[in-house]
């Protein structure tokens, strides 16, 4: 196992099995995994890195190695995907005459790393030509060196592992040595420039996408070459290539090094955080979030929703995406989806969480923009109740008193009474109320004595389910709602967060679609902010315009599938860890991502409109043919919707666990609360898979043994015993005839 010291690349054996599992399962690891497999190519190098072969070296590069691996580390590049099943079915069925010890998938696909008996009397190269006869396989012939390390990729992509890798005469013949010296330093003041080059991309907006990768690319080199000597070579050896042809990157680097010589402020500032003893790692939970976020393809958004996003930045594109459907939903108050075959309204409860000064003001005049048609439409209403309360106070000693008016102001805000809110809400003529607060402690401070009031309040309004509230007194506030709808957005900060959410057994927790805003605590100030312009104004009030247009329910059947498959996904991982909370909050995300990814292609009906017909052109066509708006719906389920799906739900359900894993499960741990099995469960990493950790064969007592060092001493018999039970029911695992399991793995 690869690691610096004192600005040295060391090594150190990895001794046992288990060791080496623990290692390529980590949260991080897997974590890195996920985002490079997403297309953030750049990340590989933070992966972990091991080293299969090591060797003496005559000039005393390789310090501390005194004899010879008896292994030799293999690189397989290039292959295509087809070529991929054939390649590895070929090496497995050679792997006694080969003495393979462990097979993995390269980080980014595409290739295998093998590691296999060493033929002493070979040469390294001699070594690898022989194997690559074998298996009738080219090695990449630029990895042949004795020291080369592999980027080690997540358990998912170890396909073959032989405990006499880790045989001790093996793991003898190397202690902690520099073992690849690099032709120029990897770290800089003992950070490594790896760590470096990943805090530039965070503070600059992300990893880059396709289409902005040279500009951002030249960016980098121009501010990393103030730490790097302004060496062309050496920003080679450093800079990722995004997917670029080395040439191209090396013109790139050319291009930023002409430039006339200057220190660079952002470096300096990014060192010096690196380097402070106070500095924190990002949250591997934060930095997931990052990731999850920087996988949204902007430039693909509908109308109105790509405007949004402009206004606050792409980094902030979650958390407006959250905070814009329960608007979308409120305005298209008379669309019905239908979610596993129960038919309900775009039904929505949003908080946007962020420390201070985190650029959540933003948000606001972007939903001001979205609501901006029916705030002008309440403020007629409003002015009408002013009247008549004027006449009201005229007429206070007279007999005839003015009738109270009923009208339907859907715009409500929530520095309000249950009793007021619930009159309002029975006045909206069956149409959605919305409520929006830039401040959350309002809520929490207004309805603190009455929080459980506004707890079912949002229930009910998330299942668009019956409210009644019954007073004795005639003048008191008696209301009967068949169908209570109203969506609301919230921001705050986390703690507020808990204020406004303080009781994880009730199910109001998983009805909220909560977006984390980027930590910006030391991100550079902008030369220009991004703020909401007239033209998006304009584009985002075009779709709201005619969003109120569309009434029917709707069945759009590769949504639905995508929402089951996704679901499907989730519960096998879960089950494989035994992983309760995350398997309940699957259900609601679900639903709330379905509803949300509906919101994002209405808006792209409006866009198609738009652009066919023009603003007027469109509300015509909507009105004169009220079908329209559903077909040109089941057209939008694209594949970059579906895409965003997955984004979506994922995201909804990292930031709840985030947010709240430790509170749920602390609430059902707790003697108040008995029901399921929550009452047996302990605190554990949520990537830590039990199943994963078991080999293909493995006892009873061996799942007992992983369950107790995963979940704790809470763990017994029976419920190992009703976890091996659900495996089986799954086809996860057989039982065998001597009373061992197998897995059923391919």
């Amino acid at each position: 196992m690869i690691y610096y010291k004192d600005g040295a690349k060391m090594m150190r054996p990895v001794l046992s099995r288990e060791e080496y599992l623990q290692l390529r399962g980590s949260n991080e690891q897997q974590q890195l995994m996920t985002a490079i497999r997403s297309g953030n190519e750049s990340l590989k190098h933070r992966l972990l890195q091991m080293n299969y072969s090591c060797l003496p070296n005559e000039d005393g590069t390789l310090k501390g190695s005194t004899r010879m691996s008896t292994t030799v580390g293999m690189d397989i590049d290039h292959l295509q995907p087809e070529e991929m099943p054939a390649v590895r079915d070929r090496i497995l069925a050679k792997k006694d005459e080969l003495g393979l010890k462990m097979m993995e998938e390269s980080a980014r696909g595409g290739g295998f790393h093998l590691v296999f008996a060493r033929k002493p009397e070979m040469s390294q190269e001699e070594n690898l030509k022989w194997a690559s006869e074998l298996i009738s396989v080219a090695y990449d012939s630029g990895a042949k060196d004795i020291t080369r390390v592999f980027f080690t990729t997540g358990t998912d992509q170890l396909i073959y592992l032989d405990d006499a890798l880790f045989a001790a005469d093996e793991v003898s013949a190397v202690d902690e040595e520099n073992p690849s010296p690099q032709k120029f330093p990897g770290e800089f003041k003992g950070v490594p420039y790896t760590d470096i080059i990943a805090e530039f991309w965070r503070r600059t907006g992300g990893v880059p996408t396709e289409g902005e990768r040279n500009k951002r690319l030249h960016q980098l080199a121009a501010n990393l070459r103030s730490i790097c000597d302004d060496s062309e070579e050496w920003l080679l050896e450093l800079m990722p290539s995004l997917g670029l042809p080395e040439s191209e990157v090396r013109s790139i680097i050319h291009s930023a090094c002409k430039e006339p010589t200057k220190g660079s402020r952002l470096m300096d500032q990014i060192v010096a955080t690196l380097t402070s003893p106070d500095y924190e790692p990002i949250n591997p939970d934060d930095q997931k979030l990052s990731t999850l976020r920087s996988q949204l393809s902007v430039k693909k958004l509908p109308q109105g929703v790509r405007d949004s996003v402009a206004a606050v930045g792409a980094g902030l594109a979650m958390p407006v995406i959250t905070a814009i459907c329960p608007c979308i939903g409120t305005l298209a108050t008379g669309v019905q989806l239908d979610v596993h075959g129960t038919k309900r309204g775009l039904n929505l409860i949003a908080y946007i969480a962020g420390d201070f000064a985190s650029g959540k003001g933003g948000i606001d005049p972007v939903v001001e923009a979205w609501m901006s048609e029916l705030q002008a439409l309440d403020k007629m209403y409003q002015m009408q109740e002013d009247e008549w309360r004027a006449k009201k106070r005229a007429a206070k000693n007279k007999k005839e008193q003015p009738e109270e008016p009923k009208l339907p102001v859907r715009c409500l805000t929530l520095n309000n009474t249950v009793a007021n809110l619930a009159e309002r809400l029975a006045n909206t003529q069956g149409k959605h109320g919305f409520s929006f607060t830039p401040e959350a402690d309002t809520v929490a401070q207004k309805w603190k004595s009455s929080m459980s009031d506004f707890s079912v309040m949002l229930r009910q309004s998330y299942d668009g389910s019956k409210y009644e509230r019954e007073a004795r007194s005639a003048d008191a506030v008696n209301v009967h709602i068949e169908h209570l709808l109203w969506n609301v957005c919230m921001c705050g900060t986390p703690d507020a967060l808990y204020r406004v959410v303080n009781n994880y057994t009730d199910g109001f927790q998983s009805r909220i679609a909560v977006a984390h805003t980027p930590d910006n605590t030391f991100a550079p100030l902008e030369d220009k902010p991004n703020v909401l312009t007239d033209r998006q104004r304009d584009r985002i009030q075009q779709v709201a315009h005619l969003l109120p247009l569309m009434y029917g329910e709707v069945v759009l059947p590769k949504l639905e599938a995508k929402g089951r498959e996704w679901l499907e996904k989730i519960r096998l991982e879960t089950m494989k860890n035994d992983d309760r909370t995350r398997a309940r909050q699957r259900f609601r995300v679900c639903v709330t991502a379905q509803r949300m990814v509906c919101c994002l292609m209405l808006c792209k009906v409006c866009e198609t409109l738009i652009q066919k017909h023009g603003l007027t052109g469109a509300e015509a066509q909507l009105k004169q043919k009220p079908g329209l708006w559903k077909e040109l719906l089941l057209k939008a389920q694209t594949p970059t919707m579906l895409e965003a799906y997955d984004v979506i739900a994922d995201q909804l359900l990292e930031t709840a666990l985030y947010f709240f894993r430790d509170r749920i499960e602390n609430a059902f741990l707790s003697r108040d609360y008995a029901g399921g099995q929550y009452g047996e469960r302990a605190k554990r990493g949520k990537n830590d898979s039990i199943f994963e950790r078991l080999d293909v064969q493995f006892t009873f007592d061996q799942a007992m043994q992983h369950s107790v060092a995963i979940k704790g001493a809470q763990v017994n018999i029976n419920t190992v015993r009703q976890m091996l039970k659900n495996w089986r029911k799954q086809k996860l695992v057989v039982l065998e005839e001597n009373g061992n399991y197998r897995k059923m793995v391919g």
